[in-house]
């Protein structure tokens, strides 16, 4: 069987990862797996980015060209001291 050490690693996240397995009551061996295994096997269609997601939810639209709008210059910024 393979081992693995993390040196120098985050106390904060220690202490949340000792809570999560206490919470899912494994043991923090067991959690730190579980939490490599699923992130490692996610599948590219179960992806959690946000811009994933958004053109999934408007990939029914097809290719839509978004006019630009105009916009004025922007203005000076104002001087107080004055």
């Amino acid at each position: 069987m393979n081992s693995i050490i993390i040196e120098n690693f985050d106390y904060d996240l220690i202490v949340r990862l000792k809570k999560r397995a206490e919470y899912s009551g494994r043991s923090l061996e067991a959690e730190a797996k579980e939490i490599l295994r699923v992130v490692l096997t996610e599948s590219e269609e179960n992806s959690l980015h946000l811009a994933d997601k958004i053109k999934e939810r408007f990939s029914h639209f097809g290719d839509i060209e978004i006019p630009i709008i105009s916009r004025d210059p922007l203005r000076e910024i104002p001087n107080f001291e004055d």
